[in-house]
C-alpha cells in the first residue's frame, strides 16, 4: 500500500512539474510569465472585478485553472516555413525527388500549406501566446488603480508596485494601494443663470444623486448631470445639454470634505461670425406634421387630411386611417417639448412594424413672435405591405429516426388600413420511423402537418375603453390567432385546433404583460386503439402481470405465451369487473386499475378552455450584458367559463360533478401557477454563471381529478435536467416507468459555468437538480406523489460539460449529462451508480437553455 502510495505521489508532482515547465516554453530568457496580479488595499489583499479592470496586463486564460489556450500557442512551431525548409536540404535527394514529382513552385508552397504548417498557424490564432511581464504596462495599471480610487474619493491614494520573481520564468505583480480616508460631500451650492431652470431644479431636488453627507463618487455627478439634463428638456429646455454643467470642487482644508458648486450657465447662441448668451427657454410645440408614402401608387401627388391637429401627408394616396397613425404619435400640437415624448413615439412607430425606423425633426416655428415654438416633422418610410417567408430544417428525435420540416408564410401589412398585421402560415413535417408498429413500410412513414392564422393589432381590442387602466404609453397590442394541427403514424394521431385572443403591453421600461383573456385547445385523439402499441410500458406491466397468474384461461394469450395487443382491452376489463375465474392480488388490482385510468386519461378527447396571465420582469440592457436576472410569473385558470355553460345545456342534466362535457367531451377544469428565475453573474474575460429556478404546479378541481397531458410538467431533455432525456425523469422515485413520465408539479434548478475555450467555441460545465411528482390529484402512488420534506430525497441530479459553437446569430448547443443522483435506484446506489457513457445523455439544442 505504501508503494503505490508513493508512486501516485510520484506521478502527480512529475504532472505537475512538466505542466509548469510547459507553460513556459516559449518564454524568452530574461523573461517573465505572469502568473498573477496581487492587490492589496490598505494592508487586505483585494480580488474584486472592478480592480482587476483596471489591469493593463491580466495573466493568460484558463478554465478552471489549466491554460488551454496558453499549451495551444505552446504546441505550435515557432516558424513551421522554415523547419520545413530544414527538412528538405536535411537529407540528400529528398528535395530533388519532390523536385521530380512537383515543380519547384510547388514545392516550397508544400510549406504554407496545411499539410506542412496549417495547424501550427491553427494553433497560433486560435491560442494565446504568454503574457510576458511588462514594466511599462504595469506602470500604467498602477497609474489606472490611482485614478479608480481618486474617482471613488480617495484624493489622497497613493499605489506603487513591485515584481516578484519565480522559478521557472514566472513572476507575481504586487499592487499596493493605500487609499487614506475618503472625501465628503459636504455642501452642495447651485449657481443657475436662468430663472425658470432654477426654479425646475428646486423642484427635484430631493432627486438628485449627488447628497449631503455621501462620499464623494465620480459617478454620481456623471449621473446627476444626466439626471438634470433629462429634467429640463422633459420640460421643455430643447437647447440644453449636459455640457451646460459644470461643477467646482472645494477640498482646500476642509477636513477630508468637499464643497460642491453646481454651475449651469447661460445658453450659448453662435449667429454667423459671432455668440452670445441668452437665458434658456422652455419650447412647446406648435404644430406636428407627418409624412409618408403609399408605396403601392405611382402618384406622386401629395394627400393630406388634418386629424385631432395633427397634419398628415402621404405621396399618393394616404393608406392610412388618420387615427392608426396619431395613436402613436405622443408629440402632441399645444404640449411642452419633451424628450421622453420622442423616445416614446419612436418606439411605438417601431413596435407597429409597418414603418421602417422614423425620423423625428424639430425646426423652430418662425411665425411665432416669441421665438419659443417648435415644428415637429416626422417620416415614416412604410415597409412592404407583403412578405413572404420559407424554413425548412432537417431534425431527429426520439419519435422519428430522421425528419424534414418547413414551413411557409405570408405578413400582409396594414391589411385593414389600422396598421395590423395579418399572418397567415402553414407547416409541415415528414419524418422516417422503424417503429415496427408503423405498418406502412416507406421510407417517409410519419406525417405532421397545421395551419395557423394571426392577426396582430396595434391597440387593445376590446368592447370598451381601457386606456385608463393600460394607457396607450405601454405600447398595447392584441393578438387573435387560430390554428389546426394533425399528424399521421405519431403517437395515437392527434387533432389540434387553437384559438387564442391575447394583450400585450410594456408597464415599464424592461417590464413586460400578457393576458391571454381566451386560450382554446380542442384536442382530440384519432386512433386512441393503438394505446398499447404506443405506451408500449403499459404493455408490458399489463403483460407481466398476466403471464405471473398460470391459471387464466389460454384464451387471453398468445402462441408464445403473451397477450396479444387486442386482447389487452378484455383482459384489462375483467380484472376490474372480477370475470378473469382467478383470484387476482389487491396489489396487481390496484396496478391494472392505475394503468387503465392512465389509459383512459390520455386517450380520452380534451377541452381546454383557459385565461393566463404573466408578467416579466428583466434588468437586461442589451445582448451584450451578461449580469442581469429575467423572473416570470403565471397563472392559470381553466374550465370555470365552461362550467356556468354546461349548467345551462341539456347534456349535463343529471351528470354528477366531475363528467359534465361541452358538446359530448369531458372539460378541463384546473388552477395553475409558475415562477421562473434567471440569473447571469459576469466573471468577467468571457465566463459566465448562469442560474435557472423554477417552480410549477397545476392543481385539478370540479370537474377534472388529473391535469391534460399537454398542461402537465415533464422532467428530462435539452433545456432541462439533462442527465435524462425528455419524459424519462420521475415522477418522484418511480423511476421513469412509463414512455412519456409527467406530473403536476415541478421544481427544477440548473446553474452553468460558461466560458470561452479559443474562436467562436466556448464549453460549459452544468449541474441540473429537480422532479416532478403527482399531487393534489388522483394519484396515491408514494413513490410518485410529493410526501412534504421527505420528498426532497427524489431530486435528480445530472452533471455533465458542454459545447458551443457560436454562430452570431444563433448558437449550436452540443451538451453531454451524467446521472449523478437517480432517485429511482435503490437506496444506497443512487450516487454515481450511472456516471457513465453507457448511461449518459447526448443533448443537441439550439442557442442557450436558459
Amino acid at each position: 500500500m505504501r508503494n503505490k502510495t508513493t508512486k501516485i505521489v510520484l506521478f502527480i508532482l512529475s504532472f505537475l512539474v512538466l505542466y509548469s515547465c510547459s507553460l513556459v516554453k516559449r518564454v524568452p530568457d530574461g523573461k517573465y510569465l505572469l502568473e498573477k496580479n496581487e492587490i492589496t488595499v490598505n494592508g487586505k489583499e483585494k480580488n474584486d472585478d472592478d480592480l482587476k479592470a483596471q489591469m493593463y496586463q491580466l495573466p493568460n486564460t484558463d478554465i478552471l485553472g489549466y491554460h488551454l489556450r496558453l499549451h495551444m500557442y505552446n504546441l505550435a512551431k515557432p516558424n513551421a516555413d522554415s523547419s520545413y525548409l530544414d527538412w528538405l536540404d536535411r537529407k540528400p535527394g529528398r528535395h530533388e525527388f519532390l523536385t521530380g514529382l512537383l515543380s519547384e513552385k510547388q514545392v516550397r508552397r508544400l510549406g504554407n500549406s496545411f499539410l506542412v504548417s496549417g495547424l501550427s498557424n491553427f494553433y497560433k490564432k486560435t491560442g494565446e501566446p504568454p503574457v510576458l511581464v511588462d514594466v511599462n504596462r504595469i506602470k500604467k495599471s498602477s497609474a489606472r488603480l490611482y485614478a479608480y480610487h481618486y474617482k471613488k474619493g480617495y484624493f489622497r491614494v497613493k499605489t506603487d508596485y513591485s515584481i516578484d520573481t519565480l522559478p521557472d520564468k514566472r513572476a507575481v505583480v504586487n499592487y499596493k494601494i493605500d487609499t487614506d480616508k475618503p472625501y465628503i460631500v459636504d455642501s452642495i451650492t447651485p449657481y443657475i443663470e436662468t430663472p425658470v431652470l432654477d426654479s425646475l431644479y428646486k423642484t427635484t431636488t430631493k432627486e438628485a444623486v449627488i447628497k449631503r453627507g455621501k462620499q464623494y463618487d465620480e459617478a454620481d455627478f456623471t449621473a446627476e448631470r444626466e439626471r438634470i439634463t433629462a429634467s429640463f428638456r422633459d420640460h421643455g429646455a430643447y437647447y440644453f445639454q449636459q455640457n451646460n454643467i459644470s461643477y467646482v470642487l472645494d477640498t482646500v482644508n476642509t477636513g477630508y470634505k468637499a464643497n460642491v458648486d453646481l454651475n449651469i450657465e447661460n445658453e450659448t447662441v453662435r449667429r454667423g461670425d459671432s455668440t452670445f448668451t441668452r437665458p434658456f427657454k422652455l419650447y412647446k410645440i406648435s404644430r406636428v406634421n407627418i409624412f409618408t408614402k403609399n408605396p403601392s401608387s405611382d402618384s406622386q401627388a401629395i394627400d393630406s387630411t388634418t386629424y385631432k391637429d395633427f397634419h398628415v401627408y402621404s405621396t399618393g394616396e394616404l393608406n392610412y386611417r388618420p387615427k392608426a397613425i396619431t395613436d402613436a404619435i405622443f408629440i402632441a400640437p399645444g404640449s411642452t417639448y419633451a424628450d421622453f415624448r420622442r423616445v416614446l413615439t419612436s418606439r411605438y412607430l417601431s413596435n407597429l412594424k409597418v414603418f421602417n425606423y422614423p425620423t423625428i425633426q424639430y425646426v423652430e416655428d418662425t411665425t411665432d413672435v416669441t421665438r419659443s415654438s417648435l415644428i415637429t416633422n416626422i417620416y415614416l418610410n412604410p415597409r412592404k405591405k407583403f412578405h413572404f417567408f420559407v424554413t425548412a430544417d432537417f431534425n431527429h428525435s426520439n419519435i422519428q429516426d430522421f425528419g424534414i420540416q418547413g414551413s411557409m408564410g405570408l405578413s400582409i401589412r396594414n391589411i385593414f388600413r389600422g396598421a395590423e398585421i395579418l399572418e397567415l402560415s402553414t407547416r409541415g413535417n415528414i419524418g422516417s420511423s422503424r417503429d415496427l408498429n408503423i405498418q406502412d413500410r416507406t421510407f417517409f412513414n410519419i406525417l405532421e402537418y397545421g395551419a395557423d392564422v394571426k392577426l396582430n393589432i396595434p391597440r387593445i381590442w376590446f368592447p370598451f375603453r381601457t386606456e385608463s387602466i393600460i394607457p396607450k404609453r405601454m405600447i398595447p397590442s392584441t393578438i387573435v390567432s387560430f390554428g389546426i394541427a394533425s399528424q399521421k403514424n405519431i403517437g395515437l394521431d392527434k387533432e389540434n385546433f387553437t384559438g387564442i385572443l391575447s394583450y400585450n403591453w410594456t408597464p415599464r421600461r424592461n417590464k413586460t404583460a400578457k393576458l391571454d383573456l381566451f386560450n382554446i385547445q380542442y384536442i382530440r385523439n384519432v386512433n386512441a386503439g393503438a394505446y398499447f402499441n404506443v405506451y408500449k410500458s403499459s404493455y408490458r406491466a399489463l403483460n407481466n402481470i398476466a403471464r405471473s397468474y398460470p391459471d387464466l384461461p389460454l384464451g387471453y394469450f398468445d402462441e408464445s405465451g403473451n397477450l396479444p395487443v387486442n386482447s389487452v382491452f378484455p383482459f384489462v376489463d375483467d380484472v376490474l369487473n372480477n370475470r378473469t375465474g382467478v383470484d387476482i392480488s389487491e396489489t396487481d388490482y390496484n396496478n391494472v386499475r392505475r394503468l387503465e385510468e392512465r389509459r383512459v386519461r390520455l386517450t380520452e378527447n380534451n377541452l381546454i378552455f383557459a385565461s393566463n396571465f404573466t408578467y416579466t420582469t428583466s434588468t437586461r440592457e442589451n445582448i451584450n450584458d451578461n449580469g442581469f436576472f429575467i423572473f416570470k410569473t403565471k397563472v392559470e385558470s381553466a374550465g370555470n367559463v365552461l362550467s356556468l355553460l354546461s349548467g345551462l345545456l341539456n347534456e349535463n342534466d343529471g351528470v354528477p360533478t366531475g363528467e359534465k362535457t361541452i358538446f359530448d367531451v369531458k372539460y378541463a377544469q384546473y388552477i395553475k401557477g409558475e415562477l421562473d428565475f434567471i440569473k447571469h453573474f459576469d466573471l468577467r474575460r468571457g465566463k459566465v454563471l448562469a442560474m435557472r429556478a423554477f417552480f410549477g404546479l397545476a392543481v385539478p378541481y370540479g370537474n377534472a381529478s388529473s391535469i391534460p397531458f399537454t398542461r402537465s410538467y415533464f422532467g428530462g431533455g435539452s433545456n432541462d435536467n439533462r442527465g435524462w432525456q425528455s419524459y424519462r425523469l420521475g415522477p418522484g422515485r418511480s423511476g421513469g416507468l412509463n414512455d412519456f413520465n409527467e406530473a403536476n408539479l415541478k421544481m427544477s434548478y440548473s446553474a452553468e459555468l460558461r466560458f470561452n475555450m479559443f474562436g467562436k467555441l466556448n464549453g460549459a460545465l452544468f449541474a441540473d437538480v429537480g422532479n416532478i411528482w403527482n399531487v393534489f390529484d388522483d394519484e396515491d402512488d408514494k413513490d410518485l406523489t410529493f410526501n412534504g420534506l421527505k420528498s426532497f430525497e427524489d431530486l435528480a441530479l445530472g452533471t455533465g460539460v458542454g459545447f458551443r459553437y457560436d454562430f452570431n446569430f444563433f448558437v449550436i448547443r452540443l451538451d453531454v449529462g451524467f446521472k449523478t443522483y437517480n432517485p429511482g435506484l435503490p437506496e444506497g446506489t443512487r450516487w454515481f451508480r450511472e456516471y457513465n457513457f453507457a448511461n449518459s445523455v447526448l443533448n443537441v439544442g439550439i442557442n442557450y437553455p436558459f
